[in-house]
Formats: structure tokens, C-alpha cells, sequence
């Protein structure tokens, strides 16, 4: 009993010295419960900033093919094939306009371009019948009507009608649309320069 009222008359000392969080602060410390809110607040605001890097990390790495592919999907209601195979189409006409230096720029700009490339469709074997043998018969004469034939060919290989080639396009860009895409938006731009207008 004597300790009890010793330790209120402590209690009740401390608390007229020190105001109202204080006082808490010197109880819990008379405990041994001392939890410092300091540090608390300290670690609450490592663990905010690490998971900020840690989602920024993330938001950085998944800038690459794979997330213009599934943006193309997506927004142009085709299927992942389909996505793949256009814009590897697209990719592979903007390797051949584009010069060795500006492509290796696009390919780090752009992480998974290569990868990509395997997904052009083979139309080695398309027929040239129709407005298509036409633009196939004037492709002879010329290397870039010839790529631009190509790439109709390509989608349409991947069942995509050639109006959607301007789609994809369309699409690419909005998903470059970033600071992080703005390199890899303008190269491809460059590369694809033959389909604008």
C-alpha cells in the first residue's frame, strides 16, 4: 500500500512540472512502457518513402513492350496475338527506316523491342490479287510503297484490316505520351514517318 501511494504522490509531482502529452511521456517512462512517438513517426515515414521508390521502381521497369502491347489490346479491343504482331509489324518497318544509331536508342527507350520482332507475321506466301496486287505490282518500283504493302500484308495476315495500322499508330503514341516515352515516341515516329498524313 505504501508503494501505491508513493507512487501516486510521484505521479501527481511529475504532473504539475510537465503538460498534458509530457505527462503521459513521463508515466510510460516511469513504467519502462517507453515507446517514443518520435520514433514511431520516424519509421512510419521510412516505410512511406520506401514503398514511393518502390512504386516508382516499379512503374519504371514496367515501361517497356509488354505494356504498349497489353495498352494496344486493350484500348483497340484486339486480341494479345494481334497486338503483338501489329505493333512488331510497326517496329520492324521503323528498324528499316530508321538508322542504326536511332534504332539501338529506340531499343533502350523501349525495353523488349527485340524480343518483339520475332511476332512479325510471315506473309511470304500472300497473294497479290486485287487492289493488293496492284499496290504489290507498284511496290516493285519502289522500296518504301513495298515495306508500306508489307505491313498491310502483316495485319492483315493477323486479321486486322489495313485502316487499323493507323489505330495502332495512334495508340503507340498515346502510351509514349509520357517523359519516359517522349525518346522512344519521337524514333518511332521517325521510323513510321512513311504512314503519316
Amino acid at each position: 500500500m505504501k508503494k501505491y501511494l508513493l507512487a501516486c504522490a510521484l505521479t501527481l509531482s511529475v504532473s504539475t512540472h510537465a503538460n498534458a502529452e509530457g505527462w503521459f511521456d513521463s508515466i510510460k517512462s516511469l513504467v519502462g512502457l517507453s515507446d517514443s512517438t518520435e520514433e514511431v513517426k520516424k519509421s512510419a515515414e521510412v516505410t512511406k518513402a520506401e514503398t514511393t521508390v518502390t512504386n516508382a521502381t516499379q512503374a519504371l521497369s514496367s515501361f517497356d513492350v509488354a505494356g504498349l502491347v497489353g495498352s494496344v489490346s486493350e484500348k483497340l479491343n484486339v486480341s494479345n496475338d494481334q497486338a503483338e504482331g501489329g505493333m512488331a509489324s510497326l517496329l520492324n518497318f521503323a528498324k528499316g527506316n530508321l538508322g542504326s544509331t536511332d534504332y539501338t536508342e529506340l531499343a533502350k527507350s523501349l525495353p523488349g523491342v527485340d524480343s518483339l520482332l520475332s511476332k512479325v507475321p510471315d506473309v511470304s506466301g500472300a497473294s497479290s490479287e486485287g487492289l493488293g496486287g496492284l499496290l504489290s505490282k507498284a511496290s516493285d518500283y519502289s522500296d518504301s510503297l513495298k515495306a508500306i504493302n508489307t505491313v498491310k500484308q502483316q495485319f492483315e495476315a493477323l486479321g486486322l484490316k489495313p485502316e487499323m495500322i493507323t489505330q495502332y499508330i495512334n495508340q503507340a503514341q498515346s502510351y509514349l505520351d509520357t517523359d519516359q516515352g517522349k525518346q522512344a515516341k519521337d524514333l518511332l515516329m521517325k521510323g513510321l514517318s512513311a504512314f503519316a498524313g
